[in-house]
């Protein structure tokens, strides 16, 4: 009789010695709410008006995208692809982090978005926070560095200077779109994290952190590296509202 394989081992599940990495500065940890006990057509016709960022040609039936039906205009359909190409930047620009300490093949500033995303859609829901406005300032929050790039502590640019270079690659981002209602939410949305003006921008900062170093874990068990650095810039920055209501665990079978 043919024998069973045993399951393959999960190369990222959390032991107890990494469990405890996740600790903050004083045993206090930057809290998420995940996995609570209780319960657990076709695209539009266009051609770029900007060739340089390329150009598509589809058909022009998107409900929102200037001539469709279902909701007033958001921007015109070449304005929507300039822009979405613009973002493009950021699926193919590389976390800087990681390349300095020589990780092959990294993460891309979009992946970094898309799993703090995905943490905000699967966390528990939280008293006077918005899980749907903490998934959309995931998706934004870091959508300048499609012009301005990855900047790290390591490059010394001053935290007002970078502040200002992001504001304004995210106006010419805003502007590239068209302008018009989309446009000032996702200008809202950026502000609301870069200024950490209400719970859900400070709850998606926490995200941040919680999945670069949960990166951290993954690249150490990958590539047999030691990243503490990434786990030490995170001591003591975790938000009091937080730390004090949130809950963080991660399981494994």
């Amino acid at each position: 009789m043919a024998s069973i394989a045993a399951p393959k081992a999960n190369p990222c599940f959390l032991s107890h010695n990494n469990l405890q990495r996740l600790k903050i500065s004083h045993n206090r940890a930057i809290k998420v709410p995940f996995f609570s006990e209780q319960q657990s057509r076709r695209l539009v016709s266009v051609c770029s008006n900007k060739p340089e960022l390329g150009s598509i040609k589809t058909d022009q039936t998107i409900p929102g995208f200037g001539s469709g039906t279902g909701g007033p205009p958001i921007s015109s359909p070449s304005a929507a692809i300039d822009f979405l190409t613009l973002c493009h930047r950021l699926k193919s620009t590389k976390r800087k982090g990681w390349i300095n300490h020589g990780i092959k093949g990294p993460e891309s500033i979009a992946d970094h978005m898309y799993r703090m995303a995905l943490m905000a859609l699967i966390a528990d829901d939280l008293l006077g926070v918005n899980r749907e406005r903490c998934v959309k300032i995931a998706i934004v929050h870091d959508i300048a560095e499609a012009i301005v790039g990855d900047i790290t502590p390591s490059d010394g640019v001053p935290k007002q200077e970078k502040s200002r270079m992001e504001q304004e690659a995210l106006d010419e981002m805003c502007e590239v779109l068209g302008g018009g209602m989309r446009a000032e939410e996702i200008k809202e949305l950026w502000q609301e994290y870069e200024n950490n003006s209400s719970l859900e921008a400070n709850l998606v900062k926490d995200f941040d952190k919680v999945e670069m170093i949960l990166q951290a874990l993954e690249y150490e068990t990958e590539h047999g590296k030691i990243l503490d650095e990434f786990f030490l810039s995170t001591a003591g920055n975790s938000d009091e509202y937080l730390t004090s209501r949130l809950s963080y665990q991660f399981s494994g079978q």
